[in-house]
């Protein structure tokens, strides 16, 4: 009985609240209709949806669907656009610019000033893969993960510079407590637990077409990441940021999970963004083609910015200088590095990160109380994007890196023509060919290799460990 009375006194409280608090809210915002259920759900359903529900900025909520599109602007700022400044391939190949570059990155990360965040929120589900992507395997002989190439990445760059680099994963609601578990049950991959920091990015909620929260559940509000521009906040909000401070980190390398070519916190790299006194330097590609789908990073009246590859106009995108090389080149990878001083300072800033909006799929509960799977986009998801910080960057600069050294990431199933597992197992296996015919060696035609950053991490660490002349006739994996 006591029990019975201490659960009836607990609904009437929270149908208390919501009619004096919420309730009052809700209609004033008309989304009365998220408490249709309320009646069909039990106290503890009652409360998480209270909570939910009490977590919302309405207001913010309400300007973002009703924002009105800046598509408009994107041909004047095309029309303005030319090439940030940038260090390219010819810049890596000057051997005095390499190694001024590069022994000024090393002396950075010697000094212990430089850490490595790593965006892996993002679930295998286009690859087939019910997991967290950074447990996908995709070591071409070892079948390493994801997690693991990078893990080994930052441990050897830190040894090579007798150095601990701190290593920040952001995860999502949805991969967190898996991407923990598989990080402990293989012992962090060498990496002392203390210098590793999981944490997880916030969410935003989706609205219909009419701007009204989406039912996920009876008793739950559908709700998203809040996209890699969550980065920053969740870095805040999550004490990374405080923790670099600490530790005197003044250089943040950022990359995501799903591309393992990612020269991670490489010395030339650092060396520039540090010598050009960038506080956003952006690594890049040379884009294959016009219509590439890479965000193109571009500079108009001196603020560099990216244009999304669907907003840039087609006949901009097709431009080309007196040689016929496109004007504009540089198709972001979602590769860069931050100074702490800057994020701090984005942090402070509310309008640092703007949201955008994109016209998905979510499925919902109708009126009914059923689940519906909608074959169209219905709702609209609100993301942040982590470029978006370029405008505000005092001296940015990117960096071009030849694809075939940095990117290529694992994005799709088969029978897709680009991005699946096979094709980047392959681009890493011929990355590390190269590597070792650079050094001398001879590697058999069909033969596979792979080599582990723990023993080499660049073709130039590989040169002094492989004698010239030596002949590689079968797959080999160089490990540690």
């Amino acid at each position: 009985m006591n029990n019975l009375m201490h659960l009836t006194h607990r609904r009437l409280k929270l149908n208390a609240t919501i009619d004096s608090g919420l309730r009052q809210q809700l209609e004033q915002y008309e989304q009365q209709h998220v408490l249709q259920f309320w009646d069909q759900l039990d106290a503890e359903q009652q409360s998480s949806l209270a909570e939910s529900l009490s977590n919302i900025d309405f207001a913010q909520l309400g300007e973002l669907f009703a924002a009105a599109s800046s598509e408009s602007s994107w041909a004047e700022l095309a029309a303005a656009a030319k090439v940030p400044p940038a260090k390219t391939l010819e810049d890596f190949a000057n051997a005095a610019s390499f190694a001024k570059a590069r022994e000024k990155g090393l002396e950075t990360l010697r000094g212990g000033k430089v850490a490595m965040v790593i965006v892996a929120g993002g679930q295998g589900s286009r690859l087939g893969f019910d997991h967290p992507k950074g447990l996908f395997p995709i070591g071409p002989i070892s079948e390493r993960t994801l997690f693991q190439i990078f893990f080994e990445n930052v441990k050897a760059r830190g040894a090579e510079s007798d150095t601990t680099i701190p290593l920040y994963i952001m995860t999502s609601p949805p991969t967190h407590v898996e991407t923990v578990e598989f990080l402990k049950q293989n012992n962090w991959f060498g990496i002392d637990e203390k210098d590793v920091r999981v944490f997880c990015q916030g969410t935003m909620p989706a609205v219909d077409e009419n701007g009204k929260l989406i039912l996920e559940s009876k008793g739950s509000i559908f709700r998203s990441p809040d996209g890699h521009g969550g980065t920053l906040k969740a870095l805040e909000v999550n004490g990374c940021l405080a923790d670099m401070e600490q530790r005197g980190i003044e250089h943040l390398f950022y990359a995501q999970i799903d591309n393992p070519l990612v020269q991670v916190c490489h010395p030339a790299l650092i060396g520039y963004h540090v010598l050009s006194g960038s506080e956003m330097t952006s690594q890049v590609v040379r884009k294959s083609e016009p219509l590439q789908k890479v965000g193109n990073v571009v500079e108009v009246d001196g603020v560099v910015q990216i244009i999304e590859y669907s907003d840039l106009p087609e006949e901009y995108a097709r431009q080309t200088n007196d040689d016929g090389s496109l004007k504009l080149w540089a198709g972001s990878i979602a590769v860069h590095i931050f100074t702490a001083d800057f994020l701090k300072r984005s942090v402070a800033n509310a309008d640092s990160l703007p949201f955008h909006r994109a016209h998905k799929k979510v499925p919902f509960v109708n009126t009914e109380g059923t689940l519906v799977s909608p074959d169209a986009p219905n709702a609209f998801k609100f993301e942040k994007f982590i470029f978006d910080l370029l405008p505000s960057a005092k001296n940015a600069i990117v960096c071009e890196v030849d694809p075939a050294e940095g990117f290529c990431a694992v994005k799709n199933a088969p029978p897709a023509p680009s991005e699946t597992p096979q094709h980047v197992k392959d681009a890493i296996a011929n990355l590390h060919r190269s590597w070792l015919e650079s050094a001398g060696a001879t590697v058999a035609d069909e033969v596979k290799v792979e080599i582990s950053p723990l023993f080499a991490t660049d073709r130039e660490a590989l040169a002094a460990k492989i004698e010239p002349g030596t002949t590689i006739d079968s797959d080999k994996y160089f490990d540690a």
